[in-house]
């Protein structure tokens, strides 16, 4: 898209693409990173859709934020102040790789060390991915023996070579940092949908960081209250509609939900717990207005084909098919529950 990409033009743009593709009444909601202009173009675009009736719930639920964004944005204020262990690690891995004699050079130490194989290469961070900070870092922990080795072999690296304190400390960040990294590789996966596991990831990473408040590890406790600062911004409240995805999950449902508000806090898990039900209530009953539409639909569809074709197979399929919906609708209307209902007071699928 050229430019400019103010948050209305590219609200303009996407409602364009949406009408041209004739999705615009297909739409529930929209993820975007959190910067200003896309919190102006969602705001845009979601009081254009409303206005032609596109919009489940007047579009409550159409804002959902970039999970993997926000986690990103929670660890990185708390790397701001891991120490000077991270920036000489960086830079001795640069040194290192810097040319291929020095690399060698490495490798030879090797030799010297016991049961020390170079099996993993050291590999460089990138700015804007903290999880490519931790994998940095992962990289080099198992090489100390070595990097205290080649410090003997080349004056230049001494600088770059953490004392054993500062080694000690790096193996304390990595363990701290292994769940956000693993969230992390989880939310930012393609090739499968991962919103049922939305929220007992973030009600995890919700426990580490109060945990973290009482970490031994002076270094621990500070990096968790800046990311704590971060986490309540943006997740204090977890999102609604991805919390829906667990309780639409046959082996979490609302039992779930239950425990894992209760563990962060017990006081408030009863309130949390009835809004995401309530909201989940509210959406269903849209969903099943919209269904019963369908089915009459589908009864009038099959009439129609029952006239207009000579495929009795065809005829008696799609008659079938109105007959079982209108059967379904009818039952639920007589035991007083809705499909909702029914779900939510069967016992949970077994893991």
């Amino acid at each position: 898209m050229p430019p400019p990409h103010t948050g209305f033009e590219l609200s303009s743009k996407i409602f364009t693409l949406l009408t041209e593709w004739k999705t615009d009444k297909k739409i529930f909601f929209i993820t975007l990173d959190n910067a200003s202009s896309n919190d102006t173009c969602v705001e845009h675009l979601k009081s254009t859709l409303d206005v032609h009736g596109s919009l489940l719930c007047g579009g409550e639920f159409f804002h959902v934020r970039c999970s993997a964004h926000i986690l990103n944005l929670i660890v990185q204020d708390g790397m701001k102040i891991c120490g000077d262990a991270v920036c000489k690690i960086r830079e001795g891995i640069k040194f290192l790789r810097k040319s291929e004699s020095r690399m060698v050079k490495f490798k030879e130490c090797f030799e010297d060390i016991e049961g020390l194989e170079y099996t993993t290469a050291l590999c460089l961070d990138v700015p804007i991915r903290w999880n490519s900070l931790y994998a940095m870092l992962a990289s080099a922990i198992p090489y100390k023996k070595a990097f205290e080795m080649y410090k003997v072999k080349e004056a230049g690296f001494r600088e770059f070579c953490p004392s054993s304190d500062e080694w000690r400390k790096t193996e304390k960040i990595c363990d701290f940092l292994l769940p956000f990294y693993e969230t992390t590789k989880l939310m930012s996966e393609t090739s499968y949908p991962t919103s049922n596991l939305y929220f007992l990831q973030v009600w995890q990473i919700h426990l580490i960081l109060m945990n973290s408040l009482k970490n031994d590890e002076v270094l621990i406790r500070n990096m968790g209250e800046k990311m704590m600062i971060k986490f309540n911004k943006y997740w204090e409240e977890y999102s609604v509609v991805l919390a829906f995805g667990a309780v639409l999950d046959p082996r979490f449902k609302l039992n779930t939900l239950v425990h894992c508000y209760n563990e962060i806090d017990p006081i408030s898990a009863k309130d949390k717990v009835e809004l995401v039900k309530s909201k989940l209530y509210k959406l269903f009953e849209v969903y099943d207005q919209n269904s019963s539409t369908t089915v009459e639909s589908s009864s009038q569809l099959s009439s129609n084909f029952s006239q207009a074709t000579s495929s009795a197979i065809g005829n008696q399929l799609i008659k079938i098919v109105g007959d079982l919906m209108s059967r379904n609708q009818e039952a639920e209307v007589k035991s007083g529950k809705n499909q909702l209902d029914i779900y939510l007071s069967e016992i949970m699928l077994k893991r």
